[in-house]
């Protein structure tokens, strides 16, 4: 508790915390951000195109396997930025969150029942504002759980940043280890899932705000 006590004590301490922190959110939230917008139009493509539907998905699935460290390494060579510009971890989570968020979209279109697309098709909706108006809104379930998933895993992958030089939370893995003090890599730990769970919670919360059919049990007719 005494080593605990000696490095929160600092006040350089706890605004670098604070720092990497902040730093840590925007490069694990701002990509699932541009993720999910990315992935939504190719959802929407691949669930009307059977070609698409196998081009879309199986290049996702190879895309999620590369190894995080070398999408971090390779993206600087392909942008011309510097190994340690924030950006490169910024485009590389974007690629893995389009890559988990395709087949979410798909299969919340596949799950949408016929009848009420071919009511809103009855009563005179174009495909594109009956995706704004009808498909999109009742996906918002099934999405939302692919997305909670893509914002868990980059805030974990963003400390892999770290090895880099980039900054966020995985600095005090990486200075702790250096110097062989404990500390910070405890503080980065415990920041780390305590942003996760907040971050999930607020998802959850979300998901209820924009879906209040499924409280007043009327989801399960749809």
């Amino acid at each position: 508790m005494d080593d605990f006590s000696r490095y929160l004590s600092s006040r350089a301490t706890l605004e670098g915390v604070l720092s990497g922190l902040l730093e840590h959110v925007l490069l694990s939230l701002v990509p699932v951000l541009i993720g999910l917008l990315l992935a939504i139009p190719l959802g929407w493509l691949a669930q009307r195109t059977r070609f698409l539907r196998t081009l879309f998905l199986g290049t996702a699935n190879i895309v999620y396997t590369v190894p995080s460290l070398a999408l971090f390494v390779v993206i600087p060579g392909l942008l011309g930025t510097r190994i340690t510009d924030p950006v490169n971890v910024v485009v590389a989570l974007t690629v893995y969150t389009t890559a988990l968020l395709v087949r979410p979209v798909i299969d919340a279109l596949d799950s949408l029942p016929n009848h009420v697309i071919a009511a809103a098709t009855a009563i005179g909706f174009k495909p594109v504002h009956r995706f704004f108006a009808v498909d999109l809104p009742l996906s918002v379930p099934v999405l939302t759980a692919g997305v909670r998933v893509a914002a868990v895993s980059n805030i974990s992958l963003v400390s892999v940043g770290a090895l880099i030089g980039v900054g966020g939370l995985g600095v005090l893995f990486t200075d702790g280890f250096r110097v062989q003090d404990f500390p910070p890599i405890i503080v980065g730990i415990v920041l780390t899932l305590v942003l996760a769970a907040l971050v999930d919670g607020a998802l959850v919360v979300l998901r209820k705000v924009l879906t209040p059919w499924t409280r007043v049990g009327t989801g399960g007719s749809l």
